[in-house]
């Protein structure tokens, strides 16, 4: 049986993932985003064991240096920076999740929707997305986080909670980083509405949301994953970016952001406060955009296999 015939007997997810494992940075990508997951998901239970409470403050502990107690030493309120570094990932990590998969379905819906239409609705449509593209992200990002939640309505408690900071950052990154992934799905969704499977499911009364819904999307899903996946490393670099310019989680609940904030005065007297969230950073941006190349590469049908 020739090479060509035993890759048709197999499922595309088959040939997919053949071509991943070949992509030695993408796999060790997805090996070291897996054990980040692991290190921050043990939070817990390494609190546990080693009987420290993350949020409370001993100012007679300030900057200890490693110990059986504290692995990593403590910050400047005398709080275990092991733990604090792993429930900031926490928080780093859902922030990036949610706000990318927030930000996904608004462009998923803009691109969809402009690309299957066209006319006048894809002009409005494209023209808001370029404007969107056009702001400057950074400063806007700012101006809104620095917003007064009580004047929209919110209570005092509520709006100087970590909960309001939380869901904050995830709205304010959603609402202005979905401009790629609308692009993107337009582009595909213009490729694929005059093909003949979907004119025959128009032609059978086949209604725009039902074309849309089971001929249009699950076409786009390949170039969505990837592009998908690239958002997540630039989101949790936005909310780093925020939480480091005081805009972002409040404390005390960490984040590496706003961990970073705390020890930017500290570089000098205790620079691994700075160092080690800073690290975590990097590591964990790198790894998911050349996860994003070694996705690209498994969903490319060009890809040597």
């Amino acid at each position: 049986m020739s090479a060509t015939t035993t890759d048709r007997a197999v499922s595309p997810w088959t040939l997919r993932w053949r071509r991943f494992r070949n992509h030695r940075t993408g796999l060790a990508s997805l090996f070291v985003l897996f054990l980040l997951l692991v290190f921050v998901l043990a939070a817990s239970p390494v609190a546990h064991y080693l009987g420290v409470d993350p949020y409370e403050t001993d100012l007679l502990s300030q900057y200890s240096p490693p110990s059986a107690q504290h692995p990593l030493g403590t910050d400047d309120a005398g709080r275990d920076e092991l733990i604090r570094l792993m429930l900031g990932g926490q928080i780093s990590l859902l922030v990036g999740l949610l706000a990318t998969g927030v930000g996904s379905v608004i462009g998923l819906f803009i691109g969809v929707v402009a690309g299957y239409f066209g006319g006048r609705t894809d002009a409005l449509l494209m023209r808001f997305t370029d404007g969107m593209i056009a702001l400057p992200l950074l400063p806007l990002l700012i101006v809104l986080g620095a917003l007064d939640l009580t004047k929209l309505g919110f209570s005092s408690e509520f709006a100087h909670s970590s909960a309001a900071g939380f869901w904050r950052v995830v709205i304010i990154i959603a609402l202005v980083d979905w401009t790629s992934i609308a692009r993107l799905t337009r582009a595909a969704t213009m490729a694929l509405r005059d093909r003949d499977y979907v004119r025959s499911a128009r032609a059978s009364g086949g209604g725009a949301g039902y074309v849309m819904r089971t001929h249009i999307l699950p076409n786009v899903a390949t170039p969505l994953i990837v592009a998908v996946t690239l958002t997540v490393g630039r989101v949790i670099l936005f909310e780093s970016v925020l939480s480091f310019l005081g805009f972002g989680i409040v404390v005390p609940t960490p984040s590496w952001g706003n961990m970073l904030n705390n020890a930017q005065e500290l570089v000098t007297t205790a620079p691994a406060l700075a160092i080690y969230p800073g690290l975590l950073i990097f590591i964990t941006v790198i790894a998911v955009n050349f996860l994003g190349d070694g996705l690209q590469h498994a969903f490319d049908p060009r890809s040597e296999r």
